[in-house]
């Protein structure tokens, strides 16, 4: 096994993330180096239940931990308060105090509310971080952003509470099928436009061997320490560069109630946002046409489906987090590598930009 960490620190926090390959079966080894208490809950979904979660107890158990694995709904409806309440409600039943520790066990909604769980139960405790997804491993389980759902909008309650421990294992992508890998692949390619164009020009769909799969993790997972150690609570606008796409993305999700997946609305958003560059930002159309063509090379979507309402998209739009004082703060990119907050878009160009998805 080769597991390769990548520190992640900024002003109150330290942690590693361990990317490797066979991570899982030494999970509870890895753990053991950076948690005292031995009472634990493992959060997963019905799927990562049943690839991962007996291997997980059994390794945290070799360890003399005392693990419970709590199971919930795949999917983004179980980011709610209602099943926060009924995890919290297991949790002590299950005998954890505030020595014990949560593992989050799954893809990017595993991520959220278990580590919003981890921040609220007892005032706070450890989290550690088992991202099974691609999406996961690149982009949510880094940076500390946890929290779930309201009807008016994605994210609305949650809390900055940093992983103790991050662990990568490539094998468990050998169970995603090609529609779960290209939801990680839209947000490495909004990686690469905002800070990385020689990944950019790199990316192809050709099949990755694990060497390449841990280099391409690795290199994502740099990308996002950086901007998060700069930025740790989105409150420079560095952080706030992650979310290239995801104005638009995330209107969408909540406009089709969330059955369009996660990455496939930000690749969605990326070409809208990539629309409105062009108008704001001096992007040229032959580097928004080059977006359009890497994502179509991924097998992700560059338009909205005819039946989606264009205006319940822009209505969602305005719950978005990123409105501050009902001004919008609108990601855009000048050139492929490169972005920044703009305070120039205007609404009528983010109306139209869906209007012509």
């Amino acid at each position: 096994m080769n597991s390769d960490a990548i520190e992640i620190s900024g002003s109150g926090f330290r942690y590693s993330a361990l990317v490797g390959d066979g991570s899982m079966a030494k999970a509870g080894e890895f753990a053991r180096k950076v948690m005292s208490g031995n009472r634990c809950a493992i959060i997963a979904d019905e799927t990562s239940a049943r690839l991962f979660g007996d291997r997980i107890s059994e390794s945290f158990t070799a360890e003399k931990f005392s693990p419970h694995l709590v199971r919930i709904p795949a999917g983004e409806k179980s980011k709610s308060l209602t099943q926060v309440e009924r995890i919290c409600d297991e949790l002590i039943e299950a005998g954890l105090d505030r020595s014990s520790f949560v593992v989050g066990l799954g893809g990017g909604v595993i991520g959220d509310i278990s580590g919003f769980v981890a921040a609220i139960f007892q005032r706070g405790i450890p989290h550690v971080q088992i991202p099974t997804t691609l999406l996961a491993m690149v982009d949510s389980s880094i940076g500390g952003k946890t929290g779930v759902n309201l009807d008016a909008g994605k994210n609305l309650i949650g809390a900055f509470h940093h992983p103790a421990l991050i662990i990568v294992d490539v094998k468990a992508l050998e169970s995603l099928p090609p529609k779960e890998l290209r939801q990680g692949y839209a947000e490495i390619i909004k990686y690469a436009i905002i800070r990385d164009a020689e990944m950019f020009r790199a990316l192809s769909p050709r099949t990755q061997s694990k060497n390449g799969f841990v280099a391409l993790i690795r290199r994502n997972i740099a990308i996002k320490a950086r901007i998060v150690s700069a930025d740790v609570r989105e409150i420079s606008g560095e952080r706030a560069l992650l979310n290239f796409g995801h104005t638009v993305g995330h209107a969408i999700e909540r406009a089709t109630d969330f059955k369009i997946p996660h990455g496939d609305c930000i690749s969605i958003g990326m070409v809208a946002a990539c629309d409105i560059s062009t108008k704001r930002a001096g992007l040229s159309s032959q580097e928004r046409d080059d977006v359009v063509a890497l994502l179509k090379r991924f097998q992700l979507p560059t338009q909205l489906p005819a039946e989606v309402d264009r205006e319940r998209v822009v209505a969602a739009v305005v719950h978005d987090k990123k409105f501050l004082g009902g001004k919008i703060r609108f990601v855009v990119t000048p050139r492929i590598g490169e972005a920044h907050v703009s305070n120039d878009v205007k609404m009528e160009d983010v109306r139209k930009g869906i209007a012509e998805l």
